[in-house]
C-alpha cells in the first residue's frame, strides 16, 4: 500500500481519541514555555481528545511547568530506561513524536516501549523525514559549503521509511501503517516563505518528499 500523506497532528487527534495514551517527551523541552503561551503544545492537545493521557519526560523542570499549567498525571522517567518508570502495560496509544531522532540508543528505547505494550496497544513513532526535500533544497543552496544544515541542535539521526520500518522490525514492533506528514498549519505561520514554497513545490511532485514520517506499530508476541 501507498502510504498517505497527512498532516501530523491531526492524525494524532483520531488515533488517541477517546483512548487511555501514554505520552513520551511530553514537555517538549527546550521550548516548554513558548508552546504553553502559544497554545501549541502536543500534550495539551492530547488531553483534549483522549480519554486519559499520562506524559513522561525525563525534563524535571519541564514537567513543573506542565504542572503549573494545570496538567497532572505527569512521570519522571529516562526515554532509555523505560522499564525503571513503574508504569503498567495499560494504554491503548504510545506517541513516541518527535523522539527518536534525539536519542543515543533508540534501540534500548524502543524496547522499553515494547515493554509498556500489550498485544493491542498502538505505538505512533514520528519523526522528521531523511528525505524531505524542502530541507534538501534548503542545505543545497547555502554557502556553508555543507555545514550550515537546516537541523536541529539536539538531533543525531535521520529516519526514512526503510531505516524507520527495520529498525522497529529488529525490536519485534510490527508496522501497521506506515505515513508522510506535511509541513503542520502551525508551523507554516511561522516558516520563511520561501521554505514554504520549497515545501509545496517537492510535496506536490513526490509525497515522500513531505517533511517527515509516522510508524504505527503494534507489538510482535513474544518469542517471535
Amino acid at each position: 500500500m501507498t502510504p498517505r500523506l497527512v498532516q501530523r497532528l491531526d492524525f494524532l487527534d483520531e488515533v488517541c481519541a477517546g483512548k487511555r495514551v501514554l505520552h513520551l517527551g511530553c514537555a517538549d523541552s527546550p521550548y516548554t514555555d513558548e508552546a504553553i503561551a502559544a497554545g501549541t503544545l502536543l500534550h495539551g492537545r492530547l488531553s483534549k481528545v483522549a480519554a486519559s493521557v499520562t506524559g513522561l519526560d525525563g525534563d524535571i523542570e519541564g514537567l513543573e511547568k506542565l504542572r503549573r499549567a494545570g496538567f497532572d498525571d505527569l512521570v519522571v522517567g529516562d526515554l532509555e530506561k523505560l522499564e525503571d518508570t513503574g508504569l503498567e502495560n495499560n494504554f491503548d496509544v504510545i506517541v513516541a513524536g518527535e523522539i527518536i531522532e534525539h536519542l543515543s540508543n533508540p534501540g534500548i528505547f524502543l524496547n522499553g516501549v515494547r515493554s509498556l505494550m500489550n498485544p493491542s496497544t498502538k505505538l505512533v513513532v514520528t519523526t522528521i523525514n531523511a528525505y524531505c526535500g524542502m530541507r534538501s533544497i534548503y542545505y543545497s543552496l547555502t554557502r556553508g559549503k555543507g555545514t550550515h544544515e537546516p537541523v536541529h541542535p539536539d538531533h543525531v539521526a535521520y529516519y526514512s521509511y526503510s531505516t524507520l520500518n527495520l529498525l522497529l522490525k529488529r525490536h519485534a514492533l510490527s508496522v501497521e501503517d506506515f505515513l508522510f506528514y506535511d509541513m503542520g498549519t502551525d508551523h507554516r505561520k511561522t516558516t520563511p516563505w520561501y521554505l514554504k514554497v520549497f515545501n509545496d513545490v517537492s510535496v506536490t511532485f513526490s509525497r515522500q518528499l513531505a517533511d517527515g514520517v509516522i510508524a504505527v506499530c503494534t507489538k510482535e508476541a513474544d518469542g517471535i
